[in-house]
């Protein structure tokens, strides 16, 4: 009768019964009934049965209490979809009253069978009734008539009598539960969790284990691994005489599973039970394939199995467990890889504030770039760089950081601006580096010039003050926060090589130094896909160089200049093409406005005045004369290098010597140099003319032959939407979508951090755009770009080189247009790999 019903059905082996209709419980415990294990009787109820009852329609309790005897006191526990949605708490001994009371007596004693009905009656008054549990915090647990005092207290708020009939007492419960799931706050939260408006509840009654009484009886949990590391290791807690999940309380009564030098444990006190609960954990393991833990049992020894939910674990524990499933073949290779969610593994990647740890959060802005770091307050690059030289960790604070800022984020440890986005210079130099990095934090006040900041709650925050940077999750804490260590371990490495083995994308990193091409090599990227040249003028012996070239007049002058700073970029080129050992390398030439290497502030232009040997006055005029309305669309890119071709053929130079440098030490290579910001094919003509003129005296001058590939940087829509005339001239197309996402949206990548937020609740956008590839729009435009581009030139490679190119559904994105490959920061190289490995299995299993 029971199996015809599925809306209210004993769960069997062939009960129809489904995670869809029943929720993720009902679908577990059906599956450990297969096992044969000793589930006790359960009643599943269905989704749609659930959603009837909370309407106010009646359940139907002849049916559900028919496969239980009379007497037997039963449990309801929740059973959604997905067990990390939640759900109404679990209702334990429904059934007991008077009767009850009276029976269970001889069996469990006086006290243990009074506290069995005082904790039904506190769980019913608080679920089902609604009363105020302190109704009875001034009743004595000891007293001989408990009992008595708690049924008082109940009708005294209640304005009724305790039900004693169980069939009542379940309808209560069940109507309770129901109405919990469906209430408006139990649907945001689990809305906020990730699960759909609609979602349902199902709910599983149960015979009761008592886990009190004479012999060995209690209750506990067991699972095979560790949560925080995924090693093999018994954990748990067991405790004799108690119901449910009170062994996790771990109270003075609870025991250890397996023998422990620190007290007792439950393979002291029943070893037979402990090595039967072991097989049963394994055999859960193996056969749902899964690690489980197993809530269970004991009534006078004998183990009943209540219940198996998945274990909860880490990203480290998350990786080692699929890899050990697979390793033992219990999953396939390829499911391991599908099991791990790519952006978890930054938790692997950089240290993490301790997710035990209290957190003191003093402000909230973007989470630029993952990781936690803490240290105190400073407020410029020299600080955080002295700060560095005496070994004590910094956070660097500005409004926002320019390129002359780098230095001190290669010092600090952490690095927090007032504005910003995702894409902005601090958020791309932090992800670049690895280091944690919090921007567009406008809910707090940034008094530089006081050298302090203020919290949205008044605190103030001084320079030298220690305080903690979470780019994880956007946050500013107080404080040292305690840290959890990155962890790169042979599970990590196993796995990341599966997924290597399935991926059909390629993955690059964008790396502008040796410390970051070394990063980049060691998460395994196949190259450098956008080598910022830039950066590499940044330090102080380097950055006289460049401004006495930006000064000078003259074409000879800017030559003599620009010859001091080619043997530093040939040997800073060089290095990197020994680092990434014949791996290709693809080096952007000098994209950035020429105001960015010049001091804006008094001190630093009489600095520069000093070293330039020149008057104050002709110093701040000819800063003035540079500085454009909006530098980020005037001179820069292609058209400084039209402008002052002196630059780009100092480059070309630099980029073939450093190749023939290393070349002779390993591997061949061929440099592949990119254009940026090109917006016409007749600016790529103008260069490449130039840049074949280069490497025409190169080959003359040092007596051998090379190639070179030309490439530009589509960062433009008129590129994208010209990509037919542009192709014929180049080798390969990257597109730059940070600066495409700016340019189409008509948005500054550094401005919108402080609208982004509001956008986006109000469904203006559905993502931010910098953060997530628009489709719709950039995407457009990166579809007609590879489509015209590839019509012209068939064999012309195609690649983002933008932040995106490290995001999962952008590598969607791009494999569906049929891209060779993406480039990203060096420690977005994995989640790239694992992402992409993700989707070459989804379109295979398809």
């Amino acid at each position: 009768m029971q199996q015809a019903d599925p809306e209210i059905t004993l769960i069997t082996d062939n009960a129809p019964i489904g995670r869809a209709t029943h929720g993720g419980r009902a679908k577990c415990l059906q599956r450990l009934v297969r096992l044969s294990l000793p589930v006790p009787t359960t009643i599943a109820l269905s989704f749609d049965e659930v959603h009837r009852i909370a309407a106010g329609e009646n359940a139907d309790i002849v049916r559900i209490l028919a496969p239980f005897d009379d007497d037997q006191l039963l449990c309801v526990r929740p059973s959604s979809e997905d067990p990390d949605w939640g759900g109404p708490g679990a209702v334990l001994n429904i059934g007991m009253n008077g009767a009850q009371l009276e029976k269970l007596i001889p069996r469990v004693g006086a006290k243990a069978a009074a506290r069995l009905y005082v904790k039904f009656i506190q769980s019913y008054s608080t679920h089902v009734a609604r009363l105020d549990p302190d109704i009875f915090d001034d009743l004595d647990l000891d007293a001989n008539d408990v009992v008595a005092q708690f049924l008082e207290a109940y009708e005294d708020e209640a304005e009724e009598p305790f039900p004693q009939v169980r069939g009542e007492q379940l309808i209560g419960v069940l109507r309770s539960m129901a109405r919990a799931w469906e209430g408006t706050t139990a649907r945001l939260l689990r809305m906020a969790k990730g699960a759909p408006a609609e979602a349902g509840l199902g709910l599983v009654v149960q015979s009761m284990v008592l886990g009190v009484g004479r012999g060995e009886c209690g209750s506990g949990v067991l699972q095979l691994v560790s949560s925080e590391t995924g090693m093999p290791q018994i954990i748990g807690r067991y405790q004799s005489q108690s119901q449910g999940r009170d062994a996790l309380l771990i109270g003075p009564e609870a025991v250890y599973l397996e023998k422990d030098e620190r007290g007792p444990s439950l393979e002291d006190q029943a070893p037979e039970a402990f090595e039967q609960l072991k097989v049963h954990a394994g055999l859960m393991r193996s056969k749902l394939r899964e690690e489980m833990q197993c809530e269970f049992a004991l009534d006078g020894g004998t183990i009943h199995i209540l219940d198996g939910v998945r274990v909860q674990r880490t990203a480290r524990a998350a990786v080692r467990i699929a890899v050990s499933l697979a390793l033992d073949g219990v999953i396939a290779q390829e499911e391991a890889v599908m099991r791990i969610e790519p952006r978890a593994l930054n938790e692997l990647l950089h240290r993490q504030i301790d997710p035990q740890a209290e957190r003191d959060i003093v402000g909230t802005g973007v989470a630029a770039s993952p990781g936690a770091a803490c240290g105190r307050i400073v407020f410029s690059a020299a600080e955080a760089q002295a700060s560095a030289a005496r070994g004590e960790a910094c956070v660097l604070v500005r409004r926002e950081t320019n390129p002359e800022d780098i230095r001190g984020m290669h010092a600090a440890s952490a690095a927090l601006t007032e504005r910003g986005g995702i894409t902005s210079h601090a958020a791309v130099i932090g992800r670049g580096l690895g280091l944690p990095c919090v921007v567009g934090a406008s809910t707090m006040q940034f008094q530089t010039r006081n050298k302090r900041i203020v919290a949205p709650d008044g605190r103030v925050f001084k320079a030298g003050d220690i305080i903690t940077v979470d780019g994880t999750n956007g946050q500013v804490l107080a404080g040292d926060a305690p840290m959890v260590e990155a962890v790169l371990d042979d599970a990590f490495q196993t796995l990341m090589s599966w997924a290597d083995d399935a991926r059909d994308i390629g993955v690059r990193a964008n790396a502008d130094t040796p410390d970051d091409a070394r990063t980049a090599l060691n998460f395994q990227a196949q190259g450098i896909g956008l080598c910022r040249t830039e950066h590499m003028f940044f330090e102080a012996d380097r950055l006289i160089a460049m401004r006495e070239m930006i000064f000078a007049d003259q074409p000879e002058d800017r030559s003599a200049a620009l010859a001091q700073l080619l043997p530093i970029q040939r040997d800073s080129i060089a290095e990197l093409f020994r680092i990434m050992q014949g791996r290709p390398v693809c080096v952007r030439l000098f994209d950035p406005p020429l105001h960015e290497f010049l001091p804006t502030d008094r001190a630093g232009l009489r600095d520069l005045a000093e070293s330039l040997n020149l008057q104050l006055s002709d110093v701040t005029h000819r800063v003035e004369a540079l500085s454009e309305y909006n530098p980020m669309l005037g001179m820069r890119g292609v058209r400084l290098g039209i402008t002052v071709p002196e630059i780009y053929e100092m480059q070309a130079r630099a980029i073939f010597e450093a190749m023939l440098l290393a070349a002779a030490e390993g591997a061949p290579i061929e440099p592949e140099i990119m254009i940026p910001l090109v917006s016409a094919k007749r600016e790529v003509e103008l260069v490449k003319t130039r840049i074949d003129a280069v490497a025409a005296a190169v080959r003359t001058e040092k007596g051998q032959d090379f190639g070179y590939r030309l490439g530009v940087m589509v960062e433009t829509p008129r590129a994208a939407l010209r990509a037919e005339d542009i192709a014929p001239h180049c080798d390969f197309f990257s597109f730059g979508t940070n600066d495409l996402t700016q340019m189409t949206y008509g948005l500054s990548r550094d401005d919108a951090g402080r609208f982004m937020s509001t956008y986006v609740q109000q469904g203006v956008f559905p993502e931010d755009p910098f953060h997530t590839l628009d489709r719709e729009g950039v995407g457009e435009l990166l579809k007609l770009g590879s489509e015209r581009g590839r019509s012209a030139r068939p064999e012309l490679v195609l690649s983002v080189c933008g932040e995106h190119g490290g995001s999962p559904e952008s590598i969607a994105f791009c494999r569906e247009l049929g891209m060779n490959y993406v480039s990203c920061s060096p420690f977005r190289v994995p989640v790239a790999r694992l992402a992409a490995a993700q989707l070459a299995i989804q379109d295979k299993l398809a």
